[in-house]
């Protein structure tokens, strides 16, 4: 229910009270005096005032205060390393289909350093936009397997995941690669992949080897943008934004200003 709040405290000024001696009368300013001092330039200081205004809680908004109550938290942004959920899913899909992603140390305020993925994204407004990772990938058994049984509805994994066995397939599953971020943007474009082949017999890759590769994983890039995307529309959907507006108790004016 809409409460009041105080925007600000005033004293009382010493003629709002009897005075109790003539010794205490003597101290403030007689009937002819403005009963205020004066700040540079003439202007009087004045008493500040009390005053309440009613605030509210986002259900008891107007249509139009909820959608000025909403574009007020929007603007905040979603709160910092809200990709960390995406990045361990993104892992794990690495693991399942042979990519160990690599990483780099950090630095904590604690002094301590810890290990950061080589994930990175640019997002999501405009035309260069986009996912990109660094790792190392080898053949992993049963990878088609596993990744339908860690996401089953997931059609695009699938593919990838049977396109890299089928390719390590024809090259007796000898075939390894490493991606590498090249240049200051982040898109699946930005990654560099150099495909090999242990071959005790010194064998080469087949010819459509490293274009094949270079596909899968660039799509598995495109995938993790996809997953970032869907991750921070719903982070600012108006669903999620209303309920981090009720959870967190903001009040608000009636006309759906920020306020208490």
């Amino acid at each position: 229910m809409p409460t009041k709040t105080p925007m600000g405290y005033s004293p009382l000024v010493p003629n709002d009270r009897q005075l109790e001696s003539s010794d205490e009368a003597s101290e403030f300013p007689s009937e002819k005096s403005s009963g205020f001092d004066s700040a540079p330039g003439g202007r009087p200081i004045t008493a500040s005032e009390i005053i309440c205004t009613t605030v509210y809680q986002f259900p008891e908004l107007s249509d139009a205060a909820k959608e000025k109550a909403r574009s007020w938290y929007r603007e905040l942004g979603p709160h910092d390393d809200w990709w960390d959920a995406v990045y361990e899913d993104f892992e794990r899909v690495c693991e399942i289909l042979g990519i160990r992603v690599k990483s780099t140390p950090v630095r904590l305020m604690s002094g301590g350093t810890r290990q950061k993925p080589c994930i990175w994204f640019s997002g999501f407004w405009s035309q260069g936009d986009g996912a990109c990772f660094e790792g190392y990938w080898s053949h992993a058994k049963g990878a088609a397997a596993r990744i339908r049984d860690y996401a089953p509805k997931d059609a695009t994994l699938h593919g990838i995941a049977d396109r890299l066995q089928a390719i390590q397939r024809r090259n007796f599953y000898q075939l390894a690669a490493e991606a590498s971020h090249r240049g200051r943007y982040y898109h699946e474009y930005t990654m560099s992949i150099d495909v090999t082949r242990d071959s005790p017999r010194w064998q080469p890759p087949t010819e459509d080897a490293e274009e094949l590769v270079t596909e899968a994983l660039r799509d598995l890039a495109r995938w993790l943008y996809r997953q970032l995307e869907a991750e921070y529309d719903h982070l600012t959907s108006d669903e999620a934004i209303e309920e981090g507006i009720i959870v967190n108790e903001y009040t608000f004016t009636e006309a759906g200003r920020r306020f208490g």
